[in-house]
């Protein structure tokens, strides 16, 4: 609700400063030119996030997010303690975690909603949910498909070319934005 004002008093103040300054005309052509842009941008990510949708389902069936669940273990456990008693939790932690690996947040969703669900207890949100939504809010990629895929759909020649400062920035995040949620957790419960 709040965003849509927002939004509409944006265009709104948008559309007066056009008509007072008499480049109207400009903000109707730069309208419909953005909205051009955003049908081109969105039809050349589709095919990049079903690329990379389709290699997650593939990684699925041939068992090698069950590998990556058991390589992951030994970190699920320690920030998410409730996986040694949860085996559903841990694939769908490990399933999420996968995907965000892949810079696939659309289809991490469903399976961080999973897990959410599974951590949730009553009405409060536990430390591991927190840590979970903080995970997934700074979402650790190695490989930044969706970026990448923008990137390319802007005309960029090489769209993966960021991968060191992605690297460095989401290993950070994630890193700091978990250490704060334990951090924060161990004083509130003091």
């Amino acid at each position: 609700m709040v965003m849509s004002c927002i939004w509409t008093g944006l265009l709104l103040v948008s559309i007066l400063c056009g008509a007072v300054s008499g480049k109207g005309h400009l903000l109707a052509g730069a309208a419909l030119q953005g909205a051009q842009a955003g049908v081109t941008l969105g039809i050349s990510m589709a095919g990049a996030i079903c690329l990379w949708s389709g290699v997650g389902k593939v990684m699925e069936k041939t068992g090698l997010t069950e590998a990556l669940s058991m390589a992951l273990s030994p970190l699920l456990h320690l920030v998410f303690p409730s996986t040694k008693k949860d085996k559903a939790l841990a694939r769908d932690l490990s399933a999420n975690i996968c995907a965000n690996f892949l810079g696939l947040g659309n289809a991490a969703t469903p399976m961080g909603i999973k897990a959410a669900k599974r951590l949730k207890r009553g009405d409060a949100a536990t430390d591991e949910l927190c840590r979970l939504i903080v995970l997934n809010t700074a979402s650790i990629q190695l490989i930044p498909a969706n970026v990448a895929a923008v990137r390319a759909g802007l005309g960029c020649a090489a769209p993966f070319d960021i991968l060191p400062a992605v690297w460095v920035t989401s290993f950070l995040s994630a890193g700091l934005g978990v250490t704060a949620a334990w951090a924060l957790g161990r004083v509130l419960k003091s």
